[in-house]
């Protein structure tokens, strides 16, 4: 491969962004995208793999440069070097890579690949708690695993198509896809291709969702004609998919304390022509107190840690701290003790996250379990999904029913 200089400046701005900035990944690689016209597909994945490569190894590339935080531009070219250099790349006669001691950066990288936390570039404190959690062993496959690059996966509209129409059009577009057995709606793709740009993601025949994420919605066991509330909906993946699973009959609450959010989640909506959603702003606890007692069905995707989903946020393990893996789950207590009086006698409650930890998932529905808010539910059952065992995100899942 040949480095071109347009490009590599690219990925240091990029860098430089998130790092520094505090920037999220994704919205600064969707703005380096666009910086130059005349790039071409190749061109655009080589400055978006990268980012999210160094981004992914920053501990053990800062740590083989011998760079410390806050990184200077010519600490991030130190840091390529590291990334070049151990991809194989031949470094260009430019004056970022002089003196780069190649011998010294191999010999490194084999040094400190014998230490997990340097290996799977990981902060101290997160593989501390990880491994407190889950045990050496499997803590040990689960974060590698979270180091892979994540498949595109997607659901299938199944108001607008069936699974199997969908891979037929997708591969009319020269985008071959396959089936994954126990994943209703799901295709994979066999090679990464933008699917956005697509006539049949204009037309609402599919979203971009992993398949433990699409596990979700069947858990909650909806059915046309009920009210299913979706409490901490979001942009509304798994609204979308409740409402196909419910053949648009019925009537599904979508709330979270972002407007933004929802109103991107209304744009979904009508790409995928579904029509029975009704939007709520949590904005006060009326919302909810209105909805005690009503609903058949309710989900709760709990804010997390997302240490399920590292291999589609890389740069979430930066920005992560202790105090707040403290507090979320004094929030995940709160919104299952509040949420959960909205379900009816007889109805039905899912609790799920995007975390692999133990004391974000299992344990929480055990403490509502033994509240006063929880004497009225009972355990049906529970799916803890690791990356490291499925092949796709990390995930938990409770279904509870109100006692009649």
């Amino acid at each position: 491969m040949r480095l071109h200089r347009n490009l590599c400046f690219a990925v240091i701005d990029g860098l430089t962004l998130i790092f520094n900035e505090g920037k999220y990944a994704d919205k600064v690689i969707q703005q380096l995208l666009k910086r130059d016209k005349r790039w071409g597909a190749r061109d655009r994945g080589f400055v978006a793999e990268t980012v999210y490569d160094i981004v992914r190894w920053k501990r053990l590339y800062a740590e083989i440069a011998e760079v410390k935080e806050p990184y200077d531009r010519d600490n991030l070219w130190r840091m390529f070097a590291v990334w070049a250099t151990l991809k194989g790349i031949k470094l260009p006669d430019w004056k970022y890579f002089e003196n780069t001691p190649l011998r010294k950066i191999k010999g490194r990288f084999d040094e400190l690949s014998k230490i997990r936390k340097f290996r799977e570039s990981i902060p101290d404190w997160i593989d501390a708690v990880g491994l407190e959690e889950l045990g050496e062993a499997k803590w040990t496959k689960e974060i590698a695993m979270q180091n892979e690059k994540a498949d595109v996966i997607l659901r299938t509209n199944t108001l607008k198509t069936t699974k199997e129409n969908l891979q037929n059009t997708l591969a009319d577009n020269g985008i071959e896809t396959e089936f994954i057995k126990g994943y209703d709606s799901a295709l994979i793709l066999t090679e990464r291709a933008n699917v956005f740009v697509t006539d049949a993601f204009k037309k609402g025949y599919f979203e971009v969702q992993d398949a433990s994420s699409q596990l979700v919605a069947d858990f909650l066991d909806v059915a046309p004609g009920m009210k299913v509330v979706d409490t901490c909906a979001g942009a509304g993946g798994k609204t979308l998919h409740i409402a196909s699973l419910m053949q648009n009959k019925g009537q599904i609450i979508a709330m979270d304390i972002y407007e933004s959010k929802l109103k991107k989640l209304k744009i979904r909506a009508r790409r995928n022509g579904v029509h029975n959603i009704d939007l709520k702003v949590i904005d006060s606890t009326k919302p909810i107190k209105k909805l005690y007692n009503k609903a058949d069905r309710v989900l709760i995707d709990a804010p997390c840690s997302g240490l399920g989903v590292l291999r589609r946020n890389p740069d979430a393990k930066w920005k992560l701290e202790p105090e707040f893996l403290d507090r979320i789950r004094g929030v995940q207590q709160d919104v299952l003790q509040q949420y959960s009086k909205m379900v009816k006698e007889g109805g039905k409650l899912v609790y799920a996250t995007c975390s692999v930890l133990p004391s974000e998932n299992q344990n929480q529905v055990n403490a509502f379990l033994k509240s006063v808010a929880g004497a009225s539910f009972k355990l049906v059952k529970d799916k803890k999904l690791l990356a490291s065992t499925s092949g796709f995100d990390g995930f938990y899942m409770a279904l509870l029913e109100r006692k009649a």
